[in-house]
């Protein structure tokens, strides 16, 4: 069963494997990235936790979403199911695994297993709190996005548009995307990622 990376250490050494199987160095990652050497240096050690936009950036440069950078369970093979329920796909709400950005409180949870064909995502983005994702991290992508409860402002290359609870957008062409909640409660929405479809040749 797949499992998202929410300790420090763990996700550095995610990253560091998902680098040196690329034969990357520090600066090539920085490069790709636009993530400094030091703060990559400072993650793979696990002494630095990532902001949401960072992850962003080394996703995009990895031509992964978000979620198969947080996945551990896109390392190697799957374990054997362990109950009934994990062999017929139930999982239980209570115990999913979920990422929070330490600079914002922004909570992502993964809905799909790893080996879904797409990613589906729950968001909880707190009042006042706004994500910043480059157009790199959307490069390979189709997005649908599903606002659930509250208000979400979006910024799409420059372009906002509000949404409400029940509201749904895809997202086109790869362009920096901004995530805001200006609201006094937080907002709950679902990311739905086609993974590995190109949205222009």
């Amino acid at each position: 069963m797949s499992q998202i990376v929410d300790d420090e250490r763990l996700l550095g050494e995610r990253l560091q494997h998902l680098r040196t199987e690329r034969r990357w160095s520090l600066t090539e990652l920085a490069e790709a990235s636009g993530v400094s050497r030091a703060m990559i240096n400072r993650v793979e050690r696990g002494v630095s936790s990532p902001t949401a936009t960072i992850l962003g950036r080394l996703s995009g440069a990895f031509g992964m979403t978000i979620s198969q950078l947080l996945d551990e369970g896109q390392r190697g093979e799957a374990p054997e199911p362990a109950s009934l329920e994990q062999a017929t796909g139930v999982q239980r709400g209570a115990t999913a695994d979920h990422w929070t950005d330490p600079e914002t409180g922004y909570r992502r949870r993964p809905v799909s297993s790893a080996e879904f064909p797409v990613d589906v995502t729950e968001v909880v983005l707190p009042a006042g709190a706004h994500v910043t994702y480059p157009a790199s991290a959307y490069a390979f992508l189709r997005h649908c996005i599903w606002v659930v409860e509250g208000a979400l402002r979006l910024d799409v290359g420059g372009e906002p548009t509000t949404l409400g609870a029940g509201d749904r957008i895809e997202l086109g062409e790869p362009a920096e995307v901004t995530y805001a909640n200006d609201s006094e409660q937080p907002c709950r929405y679902v990311v739905v990622v086609a993974r590995g479809r190109a949205v222009r040749e």
